[in-house]
């Protein structure tokens, strides 16, 4: 069996529970921009969503500008495809997010990078509300809410979005068990899944 901190980043520690993650708004390129934060509000990383035909790309940068991460689109088509995590500082190849496209309810899957073993699951709540974002005139400010899962199934967090009229989305992540997923991936995911899902 697989161990979570077999996933952690080589140049970053996340240990707590309980983290932010917002766009923070637009590059000159009009690119979203985002930024993760603890509980006392101090930035861990930042990244801005450089999107390019079937390669999109998240380099992730420390508070000081230091490259801690990347996520690379491997295999896309429209919002659903993989994206491979890699850990900047040792080249190590650790986390692919993979997506399943429906109109009715977003599953994001995080997987080990070298066996395909399942890690943990994000998904969206139920279809009324994914459908009220995709057909109302101000759909897109109804907030996201997604659930964490571990590789057996077991809810351990939540990823809850504010109300976002002007398209700046915020997330709360509170994990109720961090034993069981990788935390660091997890934070990652809920930025890239909000970034490709908005764009």
């Amino acid at each position: 069996m697989t161990s979570p901190q077999q996933y952690e980043l080589s140049a970053i520690d996340l240990s707590g529970s309980q983290y932010t993650v917002e766009q923070t708004g637009r590059d000159g390129n009009f690119r979203p921009e985002y930024e993760a934060r603890n509980v006392t509000g101090d930035t861990l990383f930042r990244t801005t969503y450089q999107m390019y035909e079937g390669k999109d790309e998240f380099p992730f940068v420390d508070a000081d500008g230091t490259e801690i991460c990347r996520v690379k689109a491997v295999d896309t088509w429209d919002i659903a495809g993989d994206y491979l995590l890699t850990d900047s500082h040792t080249d190590e190849e650790l986390v692919i997010f993979d997506n399943d496209l429906s109109l009715l309810q977003d599953t994001w899957r995080l997987r080990d990078a070298d066996d395909g073993s399942l890690l943990a699951e994000i998904s969206s709540r139920g279809a009324l509300f994914t459908l009220a974002r995709k057909i109302l005139p101000a759909g897109q400010g109804i907030a996201h809410k997604y659930e964490i899962a571990d590789s057996e199934g077991n809810r351990v967090g939540s990823i809850k979005g504010e109300f976002a009229l002007f398209d700046f989305d915020q997330y709360e992540i509170t994990l109720t068990d961090t034993s069981s997923i990788p935390t660091e991936p997890v934070v990652i995911a809920a930025i890239v899944i909000d970034a490709i899902q908005g764009n």
